[in-house]
């Protein structure tokens, strides 16, 4: 079972998980300039990046940071809110082709009450070649006992 399966109760500071792969595709970095409005040269401008300190266009950090968040497999039964991500590093950048994956651990588990407690997880975002390209704590609110679906009548 893992770690994203089980109720807070069942969870253990180390525990460990890993997750699926994404690339980054250029469209990735095009669309999330769009939406958020940094247009940036170093991730929308070929020829202004190649002059840059990295050599090419790069993929937003915090577009990284959002594909970690969206690479969790949170099951929505256990899994209440993401509370808190803080000291994110970005370590070395994410070039278009790159794929990413979180390797964490759980870190920290606090109760908050007799439904909810606290999980922090320490998320390793890694490249395809195994290098840390983003480091950061995450803060979880997640239920302390299953709680059964309502049964509709």
């Amino acid at each position: 079972m893992s770690v994203f399966e089980r109720d807070f109760d069942s969870l253990t500071v180390g525990d460990r998980f890993t997750t699926a792969t994404r690339a980054v595709s250029e469209a990735d970095v095009v669309y999330f300039a769009a939406l958020t409005g940094d247009m940036h040269p170093q991730h929308m401008d070929a020829d202004w990046a190649a002059d840059s300190p990295f050599g090419e266009q790069i993929a937003h950090g915090l577009l990284v940071l959002s594909f970690a968040s969206g690479l969790m497999p949170f099951d929505p039964a256990r899994v209440v809110a993401l509370r808190r991500v803080r000291d994110a590093v970005f370590k070395a950048p994410v070039r278009i082709g790159d794929e990413v994956h979180v390797d964490g651990a759980i870190s920290a588990l606090r109760e908050v009450d007799e439904s909810t407690g606290l999980v922090e997880a320490r998320w390793r975002v890694l490249n395809q070649e195994g290098r840390l390209v983003v480091l950061a704590t995450v803060e979880l609110v997640w239920r302390r006992v299953s709680v059964p679906e309502p049964v509709l009548i």
